[in-house]
């Protein structure tokens, strides 16, 4: 597939599961990228995969809530490739799975720097180069965000805030001919959930695919999403397929829930 053929994607939260599979996808579709994460071995890793491809990809090292790292990351995407198309706000932080009424404020506000604020300036920062290329902002959200079992409210608390700038932007730099838009995966079969998977089958004494079997019977495929089948879904805002969508999210988790 060629649909993001010579677009220059940044893509923040280079990690396992779902940011590899946006690298490895994006590449495959034709895209250069800019890596960006803390650990620098990890971008490196990702830069093979990406250059495997025959794409090019530029390994930027940046702490995303320190607003000097970010004006840099942006000067550097653009030194090296001139043009901005996409910015994937990948990067996420979880806050303990205890009820809101428990967590402490610094918990809370360590995860509203990552997965809203970060977000909101790498956003305004990339404005300039997005409105010179007609580009697109991507957020990957959570199904968290309909649920309201007590373990979940702190994460929710940050991924319902970020959905809601994800709305504001889209208004707010529609005019610029930038679109905004989210994705919404609920559990991803990757290794990190499969780890997780392997412990609560520990604990209940049951079998990990009793563990998969239990997440996926709320959906309507009776299955897991895979982080290539994400990352193609998020892609597609990424594209020219979607020139005309702005303002939306879309829930990826193989019909879990349903939008009114």
């Amino acid at each position: 597939m060629t649909l993001l053929q010579d677009k220059v994607i940044v893509l923040s939260g280079v990690g396992p599961g779902l940011g590899r599979s946006l690298g490895e996808e994006a590449a495959r579709m034709g895209a250069d990228l800019v890596l960006v994460s803390r650990t620098e071995k990890r971008l490196e890793k990702m830069a093979e995969v990406v250059r495997s491809h025959g794409r090019r990809a530029l390994v930027v090292p940046t702490d995303i809530t320190d607003e000097d790292q970010r004006a840099a990351l942006v000067e550097r995407a653009l030194d090296e490739f001139g043009r901005v198309d996409c910015l994937i706000n990948n990067a996420f932080g979880i806050p303990p799975m205890d009820p809101i009424s428990t967590l402490s404020l610094e918990s809370l506000r360590a995860a509203q720097e990552t997965n809203v604020f970060a977000p909101l300036r790498l956003s305004a920062l990339f404005a300039d180069a997005l409105a010179a290329s007609s580009g697109s902002i991507i957020m990957i959200n959570s199904c968290v965000v309909h649920s309201s079992q007590p373990e979940y409210s702190g994460y929710k608390l940050s991924k319902g805030t970020l959905k809601h700038l994800a709305s504001s932007l889209a208004t707010e730099l529609g005019p610029r001919g930038i679109r905004v838009n989210s994705i919404a995966p609920s559990y991803i079969y990757e290794d990190v959930n499969k780890a997780y998977f392997d412990w609560l089958a520990s604990e209940a004494g049951v079998t990990h695919e009793d563990i998969y079997r239990e997440k996926a019977a709320p959906t309507d495929l009776k299955r897991l999403a895979t982080p290539d089948e994400v990352a193609k879904a998020a892609l597609f805002y990424a594209s020219d397929l979607a020139s005309a969508v702005t303002g939306t999210m879309l829930n990826v988790d193989c019909g879990e829930f349903h939008d009114d």
